[in-house]
């Protein structure tokens, strides 16, 4: 399962002159909040969460908040997520991979999530008759 999602950075700004921290707490926690230090960051952290999220299939919703998914830097600084447990018992999550890219205004992360779960969406189609032309 992949998920994409862009963030306009200055999207991310307003938040914070409006709310402050506060607005930054809607979708981070405090150990998030320490781990990026600009806009930057915490728009790419943004796009990391609905990243995620659409991988589900669910999007930001109530089978899947904000707060389902945690954001992390490795050794090298590489940022990766874990999930809460039942994120991971539902959706029988068995490996994850993530990916945060900043190019001028935006940010950008890709997910990716793989499922012990069976598929539930067809992977071929009947032939349409211009096959059969």
């Amino acid at each position: 399962m992949i998920g994409i999602d862009t963030v306009k950075i200055s999207r991310i700004e307003r938040l914070k002159e409006r709310f402050g921290d506060k607005g930054l707490k809607r979708y981070l926690d405090e150990d998030e909040i320490k781990l990026s230090s600009s806009s930057t960051s915490h728009a790419g952290y943004w796009a990391a969460k609905e990243a995620v999220s659409k991988a589900l299939g669910v999007g930001i919703s109530k089978k899947c908040s904000f707060f389902d998914i945690k954001l992390h830097k490795d050794e090298k600084k590489a940022p990766y997520f874990t999930l809460s447990k039942h994120i991971i018992d539902e959706f029988e999550i068995t490996n994850t991979s993530l990916s945060i890219t900043h190019d001028g205004e935006y940010a950008v992360a890709v997910a990716y999530l793989e499922s012990s779960k069976k598929r539930t969406k067809p992977l071929f189609h009947e032939s349409s008759t211009s096959d059969k032309l």
